[in-house]
Formats: C-alpha cells, structure tokens, sequence
C-alpha cells in the first residue's frame, strides 16, 4: 500500500497478509480536500503554479496532507488550467473563421457586382490595347455571321435579315409538314437539344425546359452542413469505388456481376437509425468500369453543367437543373466543387415512374489526372410536396472516379448506390428488370455514356461513312455536324416526350387485353411554336425475341413496310447514312418511301444501341429541309415532331450475362409459341406525337383518341405479325 501506517512487526505483517487475500479491504481509498486546504492550495497556485519540493513539504505540514497528495494536486490543477485556455482559445479561432468567412462572402458578392464608375460596365482591365484587339476581332466575327443569317433569311422568307422586326423569331415559313402522306397528322419543332456541338468544351446552346422550382435561400450554416455530408460522402465513395479486399463486394452467383454485401456495408459506414429501417425500402448497389473516348477534363466540365448533363444520358436523364452553386473552384487546379441539383431519371416508358432527387453533387481532384464527383440526396424545404411521383427514392453516396488514360482516353469507375421505396405497385411488364436493378444499374450509365462519347468522337472523324441522296458524300463537315445535330435534337424530343416536363400524368386511354395506351399532353418546347400543344401517345409490349433481333427489325429499311402502318406498305430505300459509331446499328439515315404523290418527304432516322437498350427514332422531313442541313446551315428551327420505339431487356433470368445481350438469332419463319417465364424476351414501347393545336388551352378529344388508338394498336398488331409472335 502505497500509505500504510507503520504500527508494529509481526502482527502488521500478519495483517497486511490478510489484506492481501481480501479484495475488498484492496479498494483504492479516496481522500476528499476539506474547503480550508482548498483554499489554501489555489492561493498558493496562483502564486507558484509550479512549486519545488521544499515547498510542497511545507504544505503538507501545514494542511495534514502527504507530499505526493500536493504534487498531484498541482499536476491535476495545471492540467485543468491549460485545458481551460485550449478552449477560450478554439473559441476565439472559431469567432475569427466565421469573420473572416463572412467577409469573404461579402467580396465574393461585391466582384460580382462591380462596375466601372465613369461608364457603368464593368471595369478596363490593365492591359486595354489586347481587349480593343479582341473586341475588333468579335465583330468582325459578328458581321461574318450576321451576313451569313441574312443571306439565309434572303434565301427562305424573301427578304435580307435586315428588314425583318427586331423582336420576331425567324420562322422558316415555307417549311410546312403536315405529314400528308402519313395520315394527316401535323408536326411541330422540337427542343433545340445540339448535343454533339456542346458537348465540346467551353459551348453551350442547349435549350432546357424550365422546371417549376421555387426560390431558396441557402444560409452559411446549411452551407457548412452540406460540406460536411459532401465529404462524407466522398470518402464513402472512394472506399467504395477503390475497395477489393475487405468484402465490401462480392460476385453474383447467377451472373457474375458485382453486389455490395449488405452486412459488410452497413459495418464499415454505419448509419443513424438503421434499426428503423422501412421493410419495403429496396436497396439498389452496382459498380462497374469502362473506357470512354474523352479527356477527364472535358468529362468533370460535362457533369457540373446541369444542361450538358442530360445530354450525356438523354434515355437515363428526363431532366435536370443547379439549383444553387455552393463552392467552386478553377477547373484545372487542386480544387473542388459543390452544388446542390435536381434531377429526374427514367426507364424509357410510360408505364415506369421517374425517380426524383433533391441532391449534392461534389467534384473533387484527386490528384492530377484523377477525378472524383460524388452524389448523395439531400432533403430541402417542403420536398414532398414538390417531389409528385409514384417512387420515392433516396440516392446514398453514388458516383464516379475518372481516371486519365493515353489518347485523350478515359477510365470510368461508377457506383449507384440508392434506396427505393415504391408507393404504388410496379407494372408486371416492369416487375423483373426494375426489382432486379438492371434499370438503373452502373453498367447503364457506363454504356450510355460510352456510346455518346463515341458519337462525339466519330463527329470529329472527317472520313466517316456518309451519303447523300445523290450517292456522293456530304459536301462538308459543316453539313455533317448539321445533319449530327438535327438528329440529336430529334432524338432528345423523343426522350423527352415519354416524360413530359410540365408535371404532366400519363391517362389510360385503352385497355386492351394485350397492351394499354396512355397519352398525356404536354406544351411544345418549341421557341418557335411556344404555345404549341402536342399530344404524346405510347403503349408497350413484351416479345419473346431477344433486343438485338428487335432492334434489327425495326433498323432494316427492307422490314419497314412491315411495321409502319403510316406508309401503306410501300417500299423503303436509304438515300443518305451517317456512322456514329463502331457498332452498325449506332447511325443516322435518311429514307426515301416509293410513292410518286409526297416525292418531296423524307425520313429522318437515328438509331442506336448499347448493352442496356435501344432505340430508333424517325420523324418525316420536307426535302428542302433536309438540303438546308446538309449545306452545313443552322438546322434549329427545321420542324420536328419525332416517333420511334424504346427496346429493352425484360429483366428475366436468362435476359443479360454480365451485362450483354443474347443475339441469339430468331428465324422470321418461326411460329414457336415462347413461354416468357423460362426464355428471355424484350419490351418495346411504342411511341407517337401529334400536333393537337396552337392554343395552350387544347384539350383531348374523343377523335384524337380514337386516333391515338388506332395508330398505336394497328402498329402492335403489324410488328407482332411479322415477328411471328400473335
């Protein structure tokens, strides 16, 4: 014992032998200070915080107490002490930052505003001779295009540019399709979508339907919170991404993609409240890489612009928007970026509801070269109320590594990561491919994105297949990248069609027994036709051929006449092809129908395909039209009302193998009866657009949907026919 008392031989011995073999008489005894050596001690600490041994000594006559209890006090007292000073001074440091931050949003605020006080713009920079040279360079580049407009408006309307008014649109007057020989059905422009220009770096024309947000204010203190989650969440995504060997994912048994293991997961990030878990949240987790043919530099740019990124994956992304920029820093340098968005995703039918995310999206470089962007939900102000569909889902820490390669390449690690709660119940035809993930999976996003790279990529090529209607080549690459953008604004109407974006819901309008057609009017984003109402008309069906063989038929101008009920069966010929990628399927044709009476229509066509889907989008056009984009010139205000198919995998057991299709061949001359619960099939939407009125107060009639009804159940029952599948 450390203060035994030294009373006597042998019977202290014999009792400190007791004490040894009593664990209870062993307890450490605790001395409690009285007030009056308390006092004396704090007397004598401010005086000597650091006393010598004499010192204590006499102390401890002076107050009963043993030397050591003095030194300890003392070492115990000091250490107080400095904690209380470690924490005035983290306060002072904690006052000081909010300051200093504070001013620096006031800074940020003024450079933004500020403006030259003799002229009222903004200020002269130091070097005035170099930005008199570039502004003289400008117009003359202006005057350029100025000229080359005018000479267009002098070509089509009658008259130079010049003497048009001020405040109208140039309207393209002689361009009028009525689709005379396609049963009548008007057409109208679609959204000015010219994805294969602004997806280089540093453009930007996208016309992006407005949604109806409401304003927020984003105060310091959320903005400090939300850095806290972005940084969580980006160290969570890089374990994820990065992770190998601590089981964090495993392989598919069944078809040997990767699963996040659950048990693992929920160890190494645990979670607020997990144990009140809803039961009927899914949990959907993928990861998978690839190769695309971009620099990351011009990737990271793409996916911070809202805009540019629905143009990357206009079949995944209905619609998205910033709603507020958090931090920001120079692209380029060891920097990051945090913004809050919204976004909506979708599966390319009318019968699946849009997901719907309030969201954080930070970009962080890694080191140069290297790339991460991280999304992870956020919950705003009133969010269930803005938030209308029938899925309710919660993105968890997702996202994306990219890495540099050689050739201007890129390597792709991307993670989804969510939890879905379905309010209402899937459509049987949707049941296996939404419950089973494949809808959202990361190989999607992964071949999405690598087929619009390769578009890109293959619109820089100058020697690509390309035809025109006289069996020459296309005069330009001016006339190229005219016709590549026309085709993509008709392709992003399409997309855009089977989600509208003005809140609008989907009606049934028949329910057969084989399939249901739903229709929804929606106001043409047209800045042309601003007022425009267009009615969207789509049923869909499960055949029981694999994708690649449906997408092949409907490609084949030789099995047109097959399936399009609108051209009386007649005979179809390609008169102009553009390759946009290395697949075949991947391209833009321009199609010639044999019939003397409308010599003057053609079709415009794009399809394409990637191992998560299809589609092949085709939209009649006048010839004049089509010579107006083939001589290089500004296609935007040609009129577009596009129709096509959606096809995809059913989701079924024997549907994909490690995310690619079966293109197991299909006789056409087969009239094997499938069961679909043991082969695998697709399931193809079929989609119209009809022009109803130029008055925003349209309203659906029983004509136009009896229309509506017999175009799209004609069309059905033509394509199951000549698939052999009645």
């Amino acid at each position: 014992m450390e203060f035994s008392s030294g009373g006597g031989g042998g019977g202290g011995g014999g009792s400190s032998g007791g004490d040894a073999s009593d664990p209870h008489r062993r307890k450490k005894r605790y001395h409690r200070h009285t007030a009056h050596q308390i006092q004396r001690l704090e007397s004598m600490f401010k005086e000597c915080p650091h006393p010598d041994e004499k010192t204590r000594n006499l102390l401890s006559r002076e107050l009963g107490l043993h030397p050591r209890q003095i030194k300890f006090w003392f070492q115990n007292r000091r250490t107080q002490m400095k904690a209380q000073h470690e924490r005035s001074d983290n306060c002072a440091l904690r006052a000081d930052n909010d300051k200093i931050r504070c001013e620096n949003i006031a800074i940020r605020e003024a450079l933004k505003n500020i403006i030259c006080p003799s002229c009222g713009g903004p200020p002269v920079t130091e070097d005035s001779y170099f930005d008199e040279q570039k502004l003289r360079i400008e117009n003359a580049q202006l005057k350029e295009e100025l000229d080359r407009v005018s000479s267009i408006a002098a070509k089509y309307i009658g008259r130079p540019i010049s003497q048009l008014p001020p405040v109208q649109p140039i309207h393209i007057s002689s361009l009028d399709l009525s689709m005379a020989s396609f049963g009548g059905h008007g057409i109208n422009a679609g959204p000015t979508l010219d994805l294969d220009l602004d997806l280089l770096p540093g453009s930007s024309s996208s016309v992006i339907p407005n949604l109806p947000f409401p304003s927020m204010s984003v105060s310091d203190l959320d903005k400090s919170l939300m850095s806290d989650i972005a940084a969580s969440a980006m160290d969570e995504l890089i374990r994820l991404v990065q992770s190998n060997e601590d089981h964090l994912w495993i392989k598919s048994s069944s078809d040997g993609r990767e699963m996040l293991n659950l048990e693992t997961y929920e160890r190494t990030f645990p979670r607020p409240n997990d144990h009140l878990k809803n039961p009927n949240v899914r949990i959907e987790a993928s990861r998978d890489s690839g190769v695309v043919i971009m620099n990351s530099l011009a990737l990271v740019d793409m996916f911070m612009d809202a805009n540019k990124w629905v143009e990357l994956f206009p079949t995944i992304v209905s619609r998205a928007r910033t709603i507020e920029v958090i931090s920001s820093g120079m692209l380029g340098s060891q920097s990051s970026t945090l913004q809050l968005m919204y976004e909506e995703l979708q599966v390319l039918s009318a019968l699946v509801p849009t997901r719907q995310f309030y969201f954080l999206r930070f970009r962080q470089q890694i080191e140069p070269g290297l790339w991460a962007i991280v999304n992870v939900s956020y919950d705003v102000p009133h969010q269930e109320s803005q938030l209308s569909s029938s899925c309710k889902a919660q993105r968890l820490p997702s996202g994306c590594l990219i890495q540099d390669m050689p050739n201007g390449y890129s390597k792709i690690t991307w993670v989804e990561h969510c939890e879905v709660e379905d309010k209402a119940p899937i459509h049987r035809l949707y049941r296996d491919l939404i419950q089973s993930g494949l809808a959202f999976r990361a190989e999607r996003w992964i071949s999405t994105l690598q087929r619009t790279c390769e578009r890109v990529a293959y619109l820089m090529v100058p020697g690509n297949s390309s035809r025109d209607p006289g069996g020459g080549v296309i005069p330009s690459p001016e006339g190229k990248r005219s016709m590549t953008r026309l085709a993509q604004r008709m392709v992003s109407n399409f997309c855009s069609s089977i989600n509208p974006s003005n809140g609008q819901q989907w009606t049934s309008v028949s329910g057969m027994n084989e399939f249901e057609v739903r229709a929804t009017l929606h106001r043409s984003t047209d800045p042309a036709q601003p007022n425009a109402v267009v009615l969207s008309a789509a049923a869909t069906i499960w055949l029981p051929i694999p994708p690649q063989s449906v997408f092949n038929f409907f490609r084949d101008e030789r099995t047109r006449p097959q399936w399009d009920v609108l051209s009386n069966q007649n005979p179809v010929q390609e008169v102009a092809h553009i390759s946009n990628g290395s697949h075949p399927g991947n391209c833009i044709s321009i199609l010639r129908a044999y019939n003397t009476s409308q010599n003057n229509m053609l079709i415009l066509q794009e399809s394409c395909i990637d191992s998560s889907g299809s589609i092949v989008v085709h939209c009649p056009v006048d010839l004049p039209s089509i010579n107006v984009a083939m001589s290089g010139e500004d296609p935007t205000f040609l009129p577009l009302l596009p129709s096509g198919f959606t096809i995809s995998p059913d989701g079924g057991p024997h549907q994909l193998h490690h995310g690619q299709y079966d293109v197991a061949s299909t006789s056409s001359n087969s009239t094997t009866v499938v069961d679909r619960s043991s082969s695998s099939g697709s399931l193809v939407t079929v989609v119209f657009q009809i022009l109803v009125s130029n008055s925003p107060s349209a309203r659906m009639s029983p004509e136009t949907v009896n229309t509506v009804n017999n175009l799209i159940g004609n069309t059905v029952h033509q394509i199951k026919a000549a698939l052999n599948c009645n």
